[in-house]
């Protein structure tokens, strides 16, 4: 995917406030990476004139659409239903992956993660923030903060409950996107914009931010924050931290390679190579002062972690009588309980 092409086209049902404002929106099937004959005569269709550009569209337009689907040989049957839509539609292009103009975009570039077809750090995210209103999340939508106080007492006057589960930018990706076989205990816990790889289960005490997760199949009881990837096969243990690059990492990615294990309530500040193991409680930052030792536990140096950052086969210990950071080689391979995952 580079900047000069196109790259997605994607049909959206969302909810705006009483301002037409967007609050969210729901694409069930991005078209990613589609062919330009057929975007050139969807756009036809709605007055796309190029670029990056989200488009309202009536249900009327929707038959006519759908038509150039058909004759493109594309399943229409999670857009069809659009037609029916009683909420506000639109048609959402991405022509460039530049940063985010409008609010359509920026959920469709976290469906777009969430689905698989881009990985953390694989799209522009640039600007995000500022075009994610903070929204009441209730069991009815999405719902705009100022007018909350009387959707609470029309549901009231009701005989009804308007519960808020959470107030955020981000939803929980389980609403929008979910993805073939993983395991999500708590799905609050995994946000929208979040790639959980295939095999992949998050225990009740796991969390996935936007923009990070896993490549394949891992245990996750920790935390994976904002930009951190997971590779295969590793185990986050209870309450581990990933610093990610809202959390401290700054602009040093923090990447857990294959084979891992981060021992419970332990953390990471570096880069952590394949077959890696730090000790359950020990938080390592890139500044943290290491003592290297020989496979006789014999003193070769003392560094900083940042200078280990990467390198593969490495266990991370605390001396339980001096209380000094040790590394060695880690002779122990990690392989998760194949029977736990079998069934995802």
């Amino acid at each position: 995917m580079t900047d000069s092409s196109f790259f997605c086209v994607a049909f959206g049902v969302g909810t705006q406030n009483a301002k037409n404002e967007w609050l969210e929106v729901y694409y069930p099937q991005p078209l990613f990476q589609p062919a330009k004959s057929l975007v050139e005569k969807l756009g036809a269709i709605v007055g796309y004139e190029g670029g990056n550009a989200a488009i309202s569209i009536e249900t009327e337009q929707v038959s006519a659409l759908c038509k150039e689907l058909e004759a493109a040989k594309i399943d229409t049957a999670l857009v069809a239903p659009l037609a029916q839509s009683q909420q506000p539609l639109v048609l959402t292009f991405i022509e460039k992956d530049s940063a985010l103009s409008s609010t359509p975009e920026a959920y469709l570039k976290l469906h777009l993660i969430s689905l698989r077809h881009v990985k953390p750090h694989g799209t522009n995210l640039s600007g995000i923030f500022p075009l994610l209103p903070n929204v009441a999340w209730t069991n009815q939508g999405a719902v705009d903060l100022t007018e909350l106080p009387q959707r609470q007492l029309d549901s009231r006057l009701k005989g009804e409950l308007l519960e808020v589960s959470s107030v955020d930018k981000f939803p929980k990706m389980t609403n929008y996107v979910v993805p073939t076989g993983v395991r999500i205990a708590h799905t609050a816990r995994v946000r929208l914009g979040a790639y959980v790889g295939e095999g992949t289960t998050v225990m009740h005490e796991g969390f996935i931010n936007f923009n990070a997760g896993t490549e394949g199949t891992s245990m996750i009881e920790g935390r994976i924050s904002a930009g951190v990837v997971v590779g295969e096969g590793s185990d986050l243990g209870g309450g581990c931290s990933t610093m990610g690059t809202l959390s401290g990492g700054n602009n040093v990615i923090i990447s857990v390679g294959k084979n891992c294990l981060l021992g419970a309530n332990a953390g990471l500040g570096i880069p952590l190579g394949d077959r890696c193991t730090i000790e359950a409680g020990l938080y390592i930052t890139a500044g943290s002062k290491v003592n290297l030792l020989d496979d006789k536990n014999q003193l070769v140096s003392t560094l900083k972690a940042s200078e280990l950052a990467g390198k593969s086969d490495l266990l991370f210990r605390r001396n339980s009588q001096t209380g000094t950071i040790e590394c060695k080689a880690n002779r122990s391979a990690i392989a998760l309980n194949e029977e736990l995952h079998a069934h995802n």
